[in-house]
């Protein structure tokens, strides 16, 4: 009997050790520093829901190592981006996640800034889509590329301060150039060519600020068909 009184008591201690073991953890969540900083794990949920909307680790204000980040799908929270944060500073490597958890996208943000190299990727596809980068301010930068899904470039373009500049082309899936374009200030600006299926031209001629200039040149199996001058038209807007 005596025994039996031992064990119960033990066993009524292990069970409040647990409850206060229990407790002791839930007060250790979204937590703050002495200077209202966020700090030590963090875990926040949908309004009137338990599910969960993110989940992380602050260090008095800074977000440390990985992040984990959900929308709600049929009430139900589904990881949509994983940032893993530099613990230098504000840089964090980040990856978007579709609701079937296929990547959508991956690369560097500052903050809420793009930078860097981002590549994303076609739906229901591990091939890529595209590929970017941006500079510190957030900007297009650089070559852009855009495939298709056999790995075909479909495009090649160039950005200046998140603006076309320069040379892109357009190609079909078979790796036919179709058309290819000069852009300044992101207006077609300059000398433009268009193609047919078959890489046969169909017309040539120069744009100046976004609008038709100059002699233009159309083509009909590869010989030409006519040409029209748009001088007086890029010059006069109601007659475009």
């Amino acid at each position: 009997m005596i025994k039996q009184n031992i064990m119960n008591r033990l066993f009524f201690m292990f069970i409040l050790t647990m409850i206060s073991l229990g407790a002791f953890a839930q007060n250790t969540v979204n937590q703050f520093d002495e200077a209202g900083n966020r700090h030590g794990v963090w875990k926040k949920y949908f309004d009137k829901t338990d599910q969960l909307r993110y989940e992380g680790k602050f260090d008095h204000g800074k977000e440390m190592d990985t992040f984990k980040f959900y929308t709600l799908n049929k009430k139900k929270s589904v990881l949509s981006a994983i940032k893993v944060f530099n613990p230098n500073n504000s840089m964090a490597s980040v990856k978007f996640i579709s609701s079937k958890g296929k990547p959508i996208s991956e690369g560097t943000m500052n903050g809420r800034l793009y930078t860097g190299k981002w590549t994303y990727y076609h739906n229901n596809s591990a091939a890529v889509m595209s590929t970017e980068s941006y500079d510190d301010n957030g900007n297009l930068v650089g070559d852009k590329v855009v495939y298709y899904k056999n790995g075909q470039i479909a495009e090649t373009s160039i950005y200046k301060d998140g603006k076309l500049e320069g040379e892109s082309k357009w190609y079909s899936e078979k790796g036919i150039l179709l058309k290819e374009f000069l852009y300044k200030n992101d207006e077609l600006h300059g000398l433009a060519k268009y193609y047919d299926g078959d890489g046969i031209m169909l017309a040539e001629g120069e744009y100046q600020h976004g609008r038709k200039h100059k002699t233009w040149n159309y083509y009909e199996g590869g010989k030409l068909k006519k040409s029209t001058d748009h001088t007086r038209r890029s010059n006069n807007p109601k007659k475009q």
